[in-house]
């Protein structure tokens, strides 16, 4: 079975990390967002993942590529020289898909339990053209609510930000089709979700599949974080030093040494080479690998780019992102701040701006 991975965007949400790197490949859980998707289809006998690549394609190439070997899977690099919106790469990849099988399509940016077993038996037993998996959310007027019959689960329509209720479940950016979809595709910029499946819905062609556990799109900052809370949350086991002065959950690589003075978590992730002081406080944050956290700085609620210098005393919070190599000089307070990459910050930031 093949899966195609949406990963030609320029991840605008979540710079300034994205401006260094593409959204794929930025950490989440200590590895490579994409990496969490390609193991979970490996785990269910995907053997072909195609990447749907554009922004910043030679790096992510140059990542995989690397782990080729070890994800146990062909990766397919199918390039996009224009933007072709969330149906159009489908088209381009058409010579991979079209062998008559189902294959999957995900967005880059969704975190969740990826029950992929059961979405595929879901497909064959109605055995229409295709399948969405959906979520349920507290605030459905925010987004475009999915409405389907419960006792089936074929899709009826979809309703945009919904005035009244309709319903509470929405597209959760997964989803199987069969091959004989792709002829509804022309080779241009298209959009799945308001173009081709509303179609589907005509026909009596598409199903939902309503996902069970934990589900979030990480793909900006505030997102990022509650992802990462619902992740470890959901995991049996953490990586934590032996010695350490922590409140659970945690995910702490094991090449990182916290001193007993220092106090970690709950809901922090720390790559690997992170250098951690003594007096360091850091809780519900991200800290991406090579960063330098001085004496007594506090970090709240944030993302802390690659090698980044944090000085003595500073106080980072209300999700605040820190690019990559920034140097922030001791005693300095960060109120939700987006400091791009290669910056020196010499003042305090005392309320929500963009530091270019």
């Amino acid at each position: 079975m093949k899966a195609v991975i949406l990963a030609g965007g320029y991840g605008t949400r979540l710079r300034p990390l994205t401006l260094t790197q593409p959204k794929p490949l930025v950490e989440f859980a200590n590895k490579p967002m994409v990496l969490h998707h390609i193991e979970a289809l490996s785990s269910v006998g995907v053997d072909t993942v195609i990447l749907a690549v554009s922004y910043k394609r030679e790096q992510l190439e140059n990542e995989i590529i690397k782990h080729t070997d070890k994800l146990g899977v062909k990766i397919i690099f199918s390039v996009e020289e224009t933007p072709l919106d969330t149906a159009g790469p489908l088209a381009l990849a058409k010579n991979y898909l079209n062998d008559g099988e189902p294959f999957f399509v995900l967005n880059s940016d969704v975190i969740c339990d990826f029950d992929f077993q059961a979405m595929m038996e879901f497909h064959q037993t109605h055995g229409k053209e295709g399948t969405i998996a959906v979520t349920q959310v507290n605030e459905p007027s925010k987004y475009g609510v999915v409405v389907y019959k419960k006792n089936t689960g074929e899709i009826e329509k979809f309703v945009e930000k919904p005035q009244e209720y309709v319903g509470n479940k929405i597209n959760a950016g997964m989803y199987i089709l069969n091959s004989t979809v792709l002829d509804r595709i022309e080779l241009k910029p298209t959009s799945i979700e308001k173009e081709v499946f509303p179609q589907m819905c005509e026909t009596s062609n598409l199903y939902a599949f309503v996902l069970k556990g934990y589900w979030m799109d990480v793909g900006q900052p505030i997102d990022f974080l509650k992802g990462t809370q619902l992740y470890l949350d959901n995991q049996t086991t953490t990586t934590t030093p032996s010695t350490s002065n922590l409140i659970p959950p945690v995910l702490i690589h094991e090449s990182v040494k916290i001193p007993s003075k220092a106090v970690i978590g709950p809901h922090v992730v720390i790559a690997e080479n992170v250098i951690i002081e003594e007096g360091v406080r850091i809780k519900n944050s991200t800290i991406l690998p090579n960063t330098i956290l001085k004496q007594h700085c506090f970090i709240n609620t944030s993302i802390i780019g690659r090698k980044c210098i944090i000085g003595q005393w500073v106080r980072i919070e209300n999700t605040s992102v820190i690019g990559d190599e920034v140097k922030v000089n001791d005693e300095i307070y960060l109120n939700g701040a987006r400091v791009c990459h290669n910056k020196t910050i010499t003042e305090n930031v005392l309320e929500p701006k963009v530091v270019m």
